[in-house]
């Protein structure tokens, strides 16, 4: 772990690139045809006109969203990799009871011949036994890997296994602090191929070649993207979560930052630091930067549309 940083800071500080670069990766692996600059006006708008491809999108957003809040709470359990699952699959799913729920179907991987395990109380026992022993793993890039390829291969839920495999296998790199994995600029060929070997083989060669390759490429972008951030200021995050309930306190319930700052239980002194670290926030609060603050963009837009009342 990076110092004394309570899990899931690293994930924080880089979350809104890795919104944009980890939901389109992933769904670009699915055949979606959105480009990267479409993913990013997506985001922005937050309008789907049902069209599939931006429901894809915008789940990824949300699932991600959830992760990063989740698990520093809840770590590494079943009920997290299912809630990931029903956010990923919610409104690609005919039947909505399915979402997040171990599949009682029978599931065939296209282009292969591998025909995974059927029986629903087994499925639900694999499933825990590779959740606990991904626990048991040490080194959280180790884990990271096992998840991936392990929850792909096992197909627990009816669809979305395979994008509920490459956002789960962040979650041990957000329990320790490390660059998360956003599969980046990896080709959706070489993917299949990879993916492939574990199926019909059980070989993980290309996988793990695979994997480094990403995840290397991951470290370097996203280190470079901290290293640029440079010092964090010690007031904002000494600030950090009373900013969040302020910032909420104005978008939401429609106070005044005066009213906000003078609620607050600070001192005179504190109080004139917070002032204008609210006000900056609020100045620059926007649809693409929302949900650091855990704010959707339909509340923030209209908070927009009404002038910015603060």
């Amino acid at each position: 772990m990076r110092g004394q940083q309570s899990a899931g800071t690293y994930a924080r500080k880089v979350l809104e690139p890795l919104l944009i670069d980890l939901s389109w990766s992933s769904s670009r692996l699915e055949g979606n045809r959105y480009t990267l600059l479409d993913t990013e006006r997506l985001f922005e708008s937050g309008v789907t006109g049902g069209d599939l491809d931006a429901v894809m999108l915008l789940n990824h957003k949300a699932a991600i969203e959830f992760m990063v809040d989740a698990v520093p709470e809840y770590g590494l359990n079943p009920a997290v990799i299912s809630n990931l699952h029903a956010l990923l699959m919610q409104d690609l799913l005919a039947d909505g009871a399915a979402l997040g729920s171990i599949r009682q179907t029978v599931v065939n991987i296209s282009g292969t011949t591998c025909f995974p395990t059927q029986v629903p109380s087994l499925l639900a026992e694999m499933f825990e036994q590779i959740l606990d022993k991904a626990r048991r793993i040490k080194n959280p890039i180790e884990a990271a890997f096992f998840l991936w390829i392990n929850l792909a291969y096992l197909q627990p839920f009816e669809d979305g296994n395979k994008r509920t495999s490459r956002l789960a296998a962040n979650i041990p790199l957000m329990l320790y602090n490390c660059s998360p994995l956003s599969f980046l600029d990896v080709n959706p060929e070489d993917y299949a191929l990879a993916m492939m070997g574990v199926y019909e083989q059980r070989n993980m060669s290309m996988a793990a070649d695979l994997f480094v390759w990403v995840y290397r490429r991951s470290i370097s972008k996203y280190g470079v993207m901290l290293e640029a951030m440079g010092v964090p200021d010690p007031v904002r995050l000494r600030y950090r979560e009373l900013l969040n309930e302020a910032i909420n306190a104005v978008v939401r319930e429609g106070l005044t930052a005066d009213q906000v700052v003078a609620g607050l239980e600070l001192s005179e002194e504190e109080k004139v630091q917070f002032a204008p670290l609210l006000r900056g926030e609020l100045d620059i609060l926007a649809l693409h930067n929302c949900a650091r603050y855990r704010l959707g963009m339909k509340q923030v837009k209209a908070w927009i549309d009404a002038g910015r009342p603060c």
